[in-house]
């Protein structure tokens, strides 16, 4: 399977965060993903945030210069 969504290389966890941040994710020195989902917000919010992460990783923003380009891309 070739599946993006599939794959052990991507960790998800639920953590408290501050209110101002859904997700986070963090591109590991192995070459693996860790997303980091604000266990506050509801459960649909913390869906939407999870895919959010998840286009971030298949769209390889992690080598893009600009953060703030990127996200007003998505």
């Amino acid at each position: 399977m070739n599946n993006p969504l599939l794959t052990e290389n991507i960790g998800v966890h639920l953590i408290d965060m501050d209110t101002g941040i859904d997700e986070q994710v963090i591109c590991n020195s192995d070459g693996s993903f860790t997303i980091l989902i604000n266990a506050r917000l509801s459960c649909a919010h913390q869906m939407i945030a999870y895919q959010h992460a998840i286009m971030h990783i298949m769209n390889d923003d992690f080598e893009k210069k600009y953060a703030d380009d990127v996200e007003k891309a998505m």
